[in-house]
């Protein structure tokens, strides 16, 4: 089976130096308007040119790739699709890491499972094969819980700095990842307890944190020469200012909406993302890896920018908890519900954007589909979850009314 993933790798980066590559650029399922290659070509373009790329309407990136993109790593089309290949080949291995650290063995078999379903994931390939910057996102987001596995404070509160610099949600991941630096990645799901850390250890974590995120803005500030970033890149995610089609759940709702009610319901689904955090963190306070992993997924789900990488590495990352899969109460109506998706997003987002013979009510609909998959399979996880921690003695069992 080992075998297989070199292969697998191997295909991924023949089809990326395809022309099927191209074809996906500006899919809208594949890239938003912060991940977009095509518009971090055009912000890179500008930047060079001497041109704030933030006055114009198209770039919605971070500055850090204005400062990687320009300098250290020129971006061609060959060289973007090299690098978006060895960004998966690393998730992959990082995914590797982050399994030892939670069962202290070594198991080849498995290990090849888990990077066979982050590498053959068609949420995770499609979208880097699109030269989504989600593919750099979801590496760092690995990178980020991998660090603090391992216990590597100072490195993954940077890395989760970038990664906030690059996508705000980012930020409500900072609790359980704190509480991963100071618990253990090993499986307690059956063995529920509270966590040891202190008060003043977690605040002076987050406050190294802000720190970092502090700097990068800086640095941030002073390449790009004014401050005009702050509301182009963390704004959008805030503020929604660019509607373009996505497999997520608000801009069909802001494109329908009254201007005059706009403002509260921005406020609405900004402070429902925040709602998830503090639950998610106190009640798997005993599992951090498993809270961070299913405030991913709803983050995931949730975002206002989302594409199919994200939920795609959710499903990935539950390949690291095989102890809940017999917990799992509808497993065949979650996958025949994303299967569904899979068939009626790019179908109806055919029929609208490229036939003409339909209208925004169809992609929605399809939009709705796997947002209900999405959010069917996190609520099957988080029933698992809560489940181990109730053994059935013999000649008993567990029901719920």
């Amino acid at each position: 089976m080992s075998a297989v993933i070199p292969v697998a790798i191997g295909a991924r980066f023949v089809l990326s130096l395809s022309s099927v590559g191209d074809s996906l650029k500006r899919d809208h399922l594949l890239s938003s308007s912060l991940t977009s290659f095509p518009r971090l070509q055009e912000g890179i373009y500008l930047h060079e040119s001497n041109i704030d790329p933030y006055s114009g309407g198209a770039f919605y990136q971070s500055p850090l790739f204005l400062l990687l993109f320009s300098t250290i790593y020129p971006l061609n089309s060959y060289s973007a699709r090299i690098l978006w290949g060895i960004c998966d080949i690393i998730s992959a291995y990082l995914l590797i890491k982050i399994w030892r650290a939670r069962t202290n063995t070594r198991r080849e078999t498995r290990e090849t499972m888990i990077a066979g379903a982050f590498i053959l994931n068609p949420y995770i390939f499609l979208p880097s094969l699109a030269l989504s910057t989600s593919a750099i996102e979801n590496t760092l987001y690995l990178l980020a819980v991998s660090l603090a596995c391992y216990k590597k404070r100072a490195p993954c509160l940077l890395t989760l700095a970038f990664l906030t610099h690059l996508s705000l949600p980012n930020a409500l991941l900072l609790p359980p990842l704190v509480l991963l630096l100071h618990g253990t990645p090993v499986s307690s799901l059956a063995s529920p307890k509270k966590s040891s850390i202190k008060y003043q250890t977690f605040m002076r974590c987050v406050a190294e944190y802000l720190v970092y995120t502090f700097v990068l803005g800086v640095a941030c500030t002073i390449s790009t020469g004014s401050t005009d970033w702050i509301v182009r890149t963390w704004g959008t995610s805030i503020l929604l200012p660019d509607l373009r089609p996505n497999p997520g759940l608000w801009w069909y709702f802001f494109t329908e909406m009254f201007d005059h009610f706009r403002p509260f319901f921005l406020m609405v689904f900004s402070v429902h993302l925040l709602i998830y955090v503090a639950p998610i963190s106190i009640k798997f306070q005993h599992d951090p890896l498993y809270a961070v992993t299913l405030l991913q997924g709803i983050l995931a789900t949730f975002k206002p920018y989302p594409t199919l990488a994200d939920i795609g590495l959710f499903l990935s990352t539950t390949s690291l908890f095989p102890e809940v899969y017999q917990h799992l109460r509808h497993p065949i109506v979650t996958a025949l519900l994303h299967l569904h998706a899979s068939v009626l997003l790019p179908l109806f987002h055919s029929l609208w954007l490229t036939q003409g013979t339909g209208n925004a009510n169809f992609f929605y609909a399809s939009t709705l589909v796997f947002g209900l998959a999405n959010g069917a399979a996190l609520i099957d996880f988080v029933f698992a979850g809560l489940r181990l921690a109730f053994p059935v003695q013999k000649g008993s069992e567990i029901t719920q009314e």
